[in-house]
């Protein structure tokens, strides 16, 4: 027979215990500073004696708000699952909200309507939003700008002139630092995998890709486009041997995509570095697993996370936050490089 559940305290109570009103309970539970101090001290007693805990719904509904906010991936979940950046972010982003009132929802919404996620987040469900691996295409995110706080992980590329709040890394960067440690080491025919031609990230890694190649003086570099994954970074790979372009050196826009070329650069009877140097970006178990194991500039996506939820609550409490906010970066040589 199953054990019958014990009956929560309830505020009447506390109040009762405390010796005060239900009106002050609940103003002391929901942080009002309109209690007398004695008053407070006495219901703050009563709720450690009787280890009551407020209704959060009740509370939420009182405040005016869910005290919950959504993470939003607009991509497969077979990606999502593949892609150990998406685990790093979630799990900073919860790691900060666990010290807040707040809760984390997950939406993973590629594979159903992009307009039902979008009622979701309309429809008073959530109090504010993050945004993740966004896409040119869908402009249906930066369209809530207005209505609700949101923060995008990494620069979205529709509305960028309004109200948009960002946490990311200064990819062009990166990818001018990951470069321009193979053409330090004397690399003369680079090439590049670039990632998906609708994403910010992807751009401004080939940018920078780009930059460092003309500072050096090298000219028009080839460029093939994958997705950031490891199969489409074999794809490219097999392309640009099979252009016949010489090539001592490549850059690939993510680790996942360094990893694909590398598998098949060794199909084809080659050698890392010594024949294909290559540097990449992330510092994931694809970058660390690699053998050898790749040269990268690492960003702290668990940082990022943290970032990006710390900014939401502050803009949820009104409080004023810069709109750019960028992560830090770190250039990790090991043996891919050729250095």
């Amino acid at each position: 027979m199953p054990e019958p559940r014990k009956q929560q305290p309830t505020l009447e109570q506390v109040a009762e215990r405390a010796g005060v009103s239900r009106a002050t309970v609940s103003r002391v539970v929901n942080g009002s500073d309109k209690v007398k101090a004695d008053a407070a001290r006495a219901v703050e007693k009563a709720i450690a004696e009787l280890n009551y805990v407020p209704n959060r719904a009740a509370r939420s509904l009182a405040q005016g708000r869910t005290n919950s906010i959504a993470l939003v991936i607009p991509e497969s979940t077979a990606k999502f699952f593949a892609d150990p950046y998406f685990a790093a972010v979630i799990q900073g982003a919860a790691m900060y909200l666990s010290t807040t009132e707040f809760t984390l929802s997950l939406l993973i919404a590629t594979e159903s309507d992009p307009a039902k996620t979008s009622r979701y987040l309309r429809g008073g469900n959530v109090d504010g939003a993050l945004i993740l691996s966004h896409h040119a295409d869908d402009s249906s995110y930066s369209e809530l700008a207005g209505a609700l706080p949101l923060v995008f992980g990494g620069r979205p590329m529709s509305n960028e002139d309004g109200d948009v709040f960002v946490v990311d890394v200064d990819n062009a960067a990166a990818a001018r630092e990951a470069t321009e440690a193979m053409l330090k080491a004397g690399r003369k025919y680079p090439a590049a995998i670039s990632g998906p031609q609708n994403m910010g990230a992807a751009l401004d890694r080939q940018l920078g890709f780009e930059q460092a190649v003309h500072a050096a003086g090298l000219g028009v570099a080839a460029v093939a486009v994958g997705d950031f994954t490891p199969g489409s970074g074999e794809t490219a790979m097999r392309d640009l041997l099979a252009s016949g372009i010489k090539i001592d050196s490549l850059f690939a826009a993510s680790a996942q995509m360094a990893f694909g070329a590398m598998k098949v650069i060794a199909e084809a009877g080659l050698s890392v570095p010594r024949d294909i140097a290559i540097t990449t970006i992330d510092d994931d178990s694809f970058a660390r697993n690699a053998s050898p194991a790749l040269t990268t500039v690492a960003q702290n996506a668990e940082e990022q996370g943290a970032k990006m939820a710390e900014v939401v609550v502050q803009r949820i409490n009104g409080e004023m936050v810069p709109e750019r906010i960028i992560m830090p970066t770190k250039l990790i040589l090991r043996g891919s490089h050729g250095g």
